[in-house]
């Protein structure tokens, strides 16, 4: 998850190499490497194996993720030569789906809110895809179970109905400090969201798509909160335990609960989350009428939406087209080498939706400045993940089986402590499409806890290695347990898939498999996207504003907005009335 409405809980899996994949008439299914060094391209259409027009574009974007897909989109809707290079067979990076046995299982992102949502209020996503003429049927929703040391628990969002969780589980304190917190933070959320992300671009033309054009919801914004809330408004970008603090919150259930939000919102506590994501968090999952969303044939119709809006404003999509190098020619990045030696030429720009380690592995070290190169090295990663996929009879379990289940075996050892956390989803309960009739389908995973140093080095092909996978993927089987009831048999599962670091690092080619930079808030900042090479941007989870759906759909949006004219930006602007 990430500022903005839009949420998601976990990563993506490329599932492992003895997985069987078959293929389909769409691009649901996932054959993890490429057969050849022949690009494939992609339509609405089955993919073909041949390379989409000319191997030349304004601008190339390496990666297929919500970023990079987000990026290409507008920039396509600007009437730029736009061309995608993904080097899977699929696209969609941490959010692609994939289908075996007639399951069809999301690989990260799984809790979602605010695609529906329109206007300079809208999440960075659900913009996007305005501006791209597209739109995401989902089913509606507002619980998902909570099983924690205190007890089991149905939690609602809403403003009301949390305080009756917390009248039965926690204490009448833990009452009176939600509503404080409460109270003290929803004044500051207007401020939080008075700056639409896609009026925002990385030069001097800011100053007149977000700062003049929305300098009057902003003074609104500010003086609706008063004279407290204006001295408070520095403090968005701060962490939010100087929040907590600040209001004297010491009920042991209030600082825990902040804790697990904060850590499935980006990965860190609530003393490394800056204020302004979880303000907005608040703002849009405990204010009247507030529904979170799933998007009906999985995480993958998002995927299926961003390449439909590409395409549809004339950019284009390989895939199986793997990048080995960026090519930097005087001093600019003019193109990459993919795999098999093809030279593709990018007249305007080149941009890695790659993570900031990979993206230096691509680039030339004598051209880059040693200050750069150690800043990368020295960036702290998040941990990884395990994951857990099944396919399964619906017969014996019971009909009121929710779509979310979050488990918490001890507080004392942290929400970021490995094993200690697990996440599980069950779509098909609400997008029945997702399984055979009769089944269910079901993810779940450690959340980014998972360390990957116990895994560096190993064979996949080892004994060693199985063991590891089914010693380490135990807490999951035994929170699916819990969660499903004696009704569910593992020993039954019709599809059983575990995935590990070293799946992560593989498929994904994700630096250690990592979930992203552990930047804590306070002690360091996202970078910004342009490069110290000319003409190389970034975008993604390494980039302003962060880990998560929403911020990565973000930073594709801004570097979009960079490489067009104010006037260009601020026409968009105004066609989807922001």
């Amino acid at each position: 998850m990430a500022v903005s409405p839009t949420h998601q809980l976990g990563l993506p899996l490329f599932p492992g190499p003895k997985y069987p994949f078959p293929r389909t008439t769409r691009y649901s299914s996932l054959v993890p490497r490429c057969s050849s060094n022949a690009p494939t391209s992609i339509s609405v259409k089955p993919p073909t194996k041949t390379f989409p027009g000319k191997p030349e574009a304004d601008v190339v974007v390496i990666g297929s993720g919500i970023g990079g897909l987000c990026c290409a989109g507008l920039l396509a809707r600007y009437n730029q030569d736009v061309l995608v290079l993904e080097s899977h067979d699929l696209p969609g990076g941490a959010a692609h789906s994939f289908e075996i046995k007639g399951y069809k299982f999301d690989s990260g992102p799984s809790l979602f809110s605010g695609f529906q949502s329109r206007g300079p209020q809208a999440n960075p996503l659900a913009q996007v895809l305005d501006a791209l003429g597209e739109s995401i049927p989902c089913a509606k929703y507002d619980s998902w179970m909570v099983y924690i040391p205190e007890g089991e628990f149905l939690s609602r969002i809403g403003p009301t109905e949390f305080y009756k969780d917390l009248e039965q589980y926690a204490s009448q304190n833990a009452v009176r400090e939600w509503k404080k917190l409460l109270d003290a933070i929803l004044p500051l959320s207007a401020a939080a969201m008075a700056l639409p992300p896609l009026s925002i671009r990385g030069d001097l033309g800011v100053l007149s798509t977000a700062a003049t054009r929305y300098a009057p919801s902003l003074l609104k914004s500010f003086m609706g909160m008063g004279l407290q809330g204006a001295f408070a408004a520095p403090k968005l970008l701060r962490p939010f335990s100087e929040i907590m603090d600040s209001l004297e919150l010491k009920d042991p259930f209030i600082r825990n609960w902040v804790d697990l939000l904060a850590f499935l919102l980006a990965g860190v506590k609530s003393n490394g989350i800056l204020s302004a994501e979880m303000i907005y968090m608040f703002a849009e999952w405990y204010k009247p009428g507030c529904t979170l969303e799933y998007p009906l044939n999985g995480s993958g119709a998002v995927i299926d939406a961003l390449v439909r809006g590409l395409q549809k404003f004339g950019g284009r999509i390989s895939l199986g087209s793997h990048v080995e190098k960026i090519i930097v020619e005087n001093g600019k990045a003019t193109g990459v080498k993919l795999k098999g030696g093809q030279f593709i030429r990018a007249k305007k720009a080149v941009v890695s939706n790659a993570s900031m380690w990979d993206t230096l592995n691509l680039l030339p070290k004598d051209q880059l400045p040693m200050s750069y190169v150690d800043r990368v090295k020295m960036t702290p990663q998040c941990e990884s993940f395990m994951h857990l996929h099944l396919g399964f009879d619906a017969e014996c379990l019971r009909e009121d089986l929710g779509i979310h289940h979050i488990v918490v075996d001890e507080w004392e050892r942290g929400v970021d402590a490995d094993q200690n956390v697990v996440l599980i989803s069950v779509p098909s309960v609400l997008s029945p499409n997702l399984a055979p009739p009769g089944k269910h389908v079901l993810h779940a995973y450690t959340p980014g806890t998972e360390p990957f140093e116990l895994w560096e080095g190993l064979d996949r092909r080892s004994a060693e290695y199985k063991n590891l996978k089914a010693e380490r993927s135990e807490v999951m089987w035994r929170a699916v347990e819990r969660a499903l009831g004696s009704g569910f048999n593992r020993d039954k599962c019709e599809v059983k898939l575990v995935g590990t670091p070293l799946t992560h690092q593989r498929f994904l080619r994700r630096n250690r498999g990592t979930y992203g930079p552990a930047i804590q808030a306070g002690q360091g900042s996202f970078p910004g996207h342009p490069t110290p090479i000319p003409q190389l941007y970034c975008c993604g989870d390494s980039t302003f504003p962060g880990i998560g759906v929403p911020a990565v759909a973000a930073s594709g949006a801004i570097v979009a907005n960079s490489l067009v004219s104010v006037s260009q930006h601020s026409q968009l602007l105004d066609a989807i009335g922001i």
